[in-house]
């Protein structure tokens, strides 16, 4: 597990693994919650030492369950008749409702003809390199959302005054 929130990076004990933060405090709806928890554990299985298109197929996967959740607390149903007959993907959606989240959603939105490659089991969809930049960048992506929907900072706790004070 890491060491920090901050980032997720390879890991020192095992070459290969990467460190994926700890799981959030829950502030959110369940589903939301829930999505989060999943796209964690893709990144733990994207992590993992195997072929780099099932890793970088992974990686999408859990940036993918990440939006869901965004979109799980934010999103609204379409209104027009005619947008509701058009089926549109998370990253296409992600931009409305959380605009803050825009450059994410075209980073992955840019890889999902790769993964669809990849998932049809086609090893040249993605390298070693690819595989590790959407680990990182989908690790990324996951912090940032659990800090916008679910964690809570905290302030530390301060004495009662007068206590502690030699005077």
């Amino acid at each position: 597990m890491a060491r920090s929130r901050s980032d997720v990076r390879p890991s020192p004990t095992s070459p290969g693994a990467w460190e994926v933060p700890p799981p959030a405090r829950a502030s959110a709806p369940p589903a939301a919650v829930e999505l989060l928890a999943q796209a964690r554990q893709g990144l733990v299985e994207a992590a993992a030492p195997g072929a780099p298109h099932e890793r970088f197929a992974t990686a999408h996967l859990a940036a993918l369950r990440t939006a869901a959740a965004v979109l799980a607390v934010r999103g609204r149903p379409e209104t027009s008749p005619r947008r509701r007959q058009r089926i549109r993907s998370a990253w296409e959606v992600l931009p409305e409702v959380a605009p803050e989240l825009a450059e994410w959603s075209a980073l992955f939105a840019s890889g999902a003809a790769r993964r669809a490659r990849a998932e049809a089991g086609i090893a040249s969809a993605a390298g070693e390199r690819e595989a590790d930049d959407l680990i990182r960048a989908a690790g990324m992506f996951l912090r940032i959302v659990e800090r916008g929907l679910v964690l809570q900072p905290r302030l530390p706790a301060q004495p009662p005054r007068g206590h502690g004070r030699v005077g």
